[in-house]
């Protein structure tokens, strides 16, 4: 039989139970019921099977499961995704022994269980999990033990928006869990990010037609946000073709001056690569590449740049000398000068951000800002990358700001606290020198 049909593993407490496994107040709710034919499929799982046998036994199981059982499966799903919403969450994560049978959000930067939303077995979360993925999902995540996509939860009210989310499936400790973030239901307005007229002047196509400007980050430091804000600007400024490559599509703009076409890695084209290179002959002016993350990825923006397209990407760096040392490390010893001297000639801004719990809730954002002028052109391609902080210091008049002088500013307006700005600053004595 399966095991824990409606609560977790014996082996396991739930959520919120005290040390000796006695209940504390907080009461696991009832949730909807995994429907009796994909139970019988947990049961033809045979029990000496673990890790990926098991699942890839379990997905071979499910395969038959017929549609009316299947979609009461995903509106299960709906229903966690709809917590999300409620709570205004970033994250959802669900599945996998370290869940504990229970759903995760992140509120405000804090991610807490939610017994409320009920208690699942390891079996039934991994049934859940792999009624969610097409057929070409979850080969992926049968082959690479993990799959990328854009999940949408279409809304109840004609007057409110769907809502995207970006989703992860991966394979933890042998069984299948998710991260599940949401997505900004619309842009937001460029000039609400808090950046310098010239550094908004140069974001836009109208005022700068070409180079790689790049917005760097942690995972959750609101890289997508600040795209999706330039990305909306541009559609409303200028008349062209916007070509976004991404893994998977978060956000999806509608065309109105501009043709927006949205393209997502393993569905629509095999790579960033060839997203680029086809994208050579599809016209376009502006091209977002969702992360560059090789050295075949950074090579193809760097080529459309050279070729006179605007061209935005993402890469998860710290700082904007971070970055630039990140892209030449890329690339093998032989080759590192000639890419310093090309990066140099495309590269035109970088944005590094962080988001900060803001006094009185919520998050903020802080940042730190490089507009490569000829003096920090020079420095890249001499390999004198130690010289561009100061140069960020000393540049605000061109819209400048290094993270401390953005930390100090916060605590100055009082968004954050100062305890809370020395925690994220990259360079602490520098920070204390501005506050004191």
């Amino acid at each position: 039989m399966i095991q824990g049909v409606s609560t977790p593993p014996a082996h396991q407490t739930s959520p919120g139970d005290g040390a000796d496994g006695t209940p504390d107040p907080i009461e696991v709710a009832s949730r909807p019921r995994i429907p009796d034919a994909a139970l019988a499929a947990v049961d033809r799982v045979d029990r000496d099977l673990v890790g990926m046998d098991r699942i890839v036994e379990l997905a071979a199981q499910l395969a038959d499961l017929g549609p009316d059982d299947r979609e009461a499966i995903r509106e299960g799903h709906r229903r966690l995704v709809r917590k999300m919403v409620e709570l205004d969450a970033s994250d959802l994560d669900f599945g996998g022994p370290a869940c504990n049978g229970v759903a995760w959000y992140r509120v405000d930067g804090f991610k807490r269980p939610r017994p409320e939303m009920g208690a699942y077995s390891l079996d039934e979360s991994d049934v859940h999990l792999l009624s969610l993925l097409s057929r070409t999902q979850l080969e992926r995540l049968l082959t690479n033990y993990s799959v990328d996509f854009g999940y949408t939860l279409e809304s109840a009210d004609q007057d409110e928006p769907d809502r995207r989310f970006r989703v992860t499936a991966y394979v933890d400790n042998g069984h299948v869990a998710v991260c599940q973030r949401m997505l900004a239901w619309k842009p937001r307005a460029l000039r609400s990010l808090g950046f310098h007229p010239v550094i908004e002047r140069g974001f836009m196509f109208r005022h700068v037609r070409d180079g790689i400007t790049l917005f760097t980050g942690v995972t959750g430091s609101g890289k997508s946000t600040s795209l999706d804000a330039i990305i909306d600007a541009n559609n409303d400024d200028s008349e062209g073709h916007i070509l976004i490559v991404a893994q998977p599509l978060e956000f999806v703009h509608e065309s109105r001056r501009c043709v927006i076409r949205h393209r997502e890695v393993g569905t629509d084209v095999a790579s960033f690569v060839d997203g680029m290179v086809q994208g050579l002959r599809q016209d376009p002016d502006i091209v977002v590449v969702g992360e560059m993350r090789d050295p075949a990825t950074i090579t193809a923006a760097m080529e459309m740049a050279d070729t006179g397209h605007k061209v935005f990407s993402t890469l998860h760096t710290g700082s904007a000398i971070e970055s630039v040392e990140r892209i030449i490390a890329e690339y093998p010893p032989v080759e590192q000068e000639r890419v310093r001297h090309r990066l140099g000639d495309v590269l035109r801004c970088i944005v590094s951000q962080k988001l900060l719990p803001a006094v009185g809730g919520g998050r903020v954002l802080a940042k730190e800002v490089l507009w490569v002028t000829s003096a920090a052109r020079a420095a890249i391609k001499n390999g004198n990358t130690n010289e561009i902080y100061q140069m960020i210091w000393q540049g605000s008049d061109q819209g400048m700001t290094t993270l401390e002088q953005d930390l100090a500013r916060l605590v100055q307006v009082g968004d954050v606290s100062l305890e809370t700005a020395l925690d994220f600053a990259n360079n602490k004595r520098r920070f204390l020198s501005l506050v004191r």
